[in-house]
């Protein structure tokens, strides 16, 4: 499995931006069809986006056009770049990996179907 590390979290406040990193073990990074999650306080961990080997991409609706994902194939990353944060995005954010082919978004968006994980970077948006 390939190795992830999350990076790029921290405390803002509403309005700002933040870009998220995720970072590979692997230089066969560009075959693995990837995802930002994140996990709030009590509730469930859920897909913020999901991008495909040659980076289609797929986004919750929650997004509203704020955030925007991306990934560099030849530096094994991908990227979150979020935008006019609010306190709602409040949570750790996670990158994941699997190696299935690109899905419908039920499929992208169901953390069982990602077989790695990131160990979480902490975005904190205060009002």
């Amino acid at each position: 499995q390939v190795q992830l590390a999350e990076s790029g979290g921290g405390l803002v406040q509403a309005g700002d931006s933040l870009r998220l990193s995720c970072a590979a073990s692997e230089r066969t990074f560009g075959n693995y069809r990837m995802g930002w999650f994140r996990q709030a306080p009590g509730k469930q961990r859920e897909l913020v986006a999901a991008i495909s080997h040659f980076s289609v991409t797929v986004y919750a609706d929650f997004v509203n056009g704020r955030f925007a994902i991306s990934r560099d194939n030849a530096k094994n990353t991908m990227y979150l770049q979020m935008n006019s944060l609010t306190p709602e995005d409040t949570g750790v954010y996670y990158c994941a990996a699997t190696a299935a082919s690109w899905a419908s978004y039920n499929v992208l968006a169901d953390p069982r179907n990602y077989n790695s994980w990131g160990q979480g970077t902490q975005v904190t948006v205060s009002s």
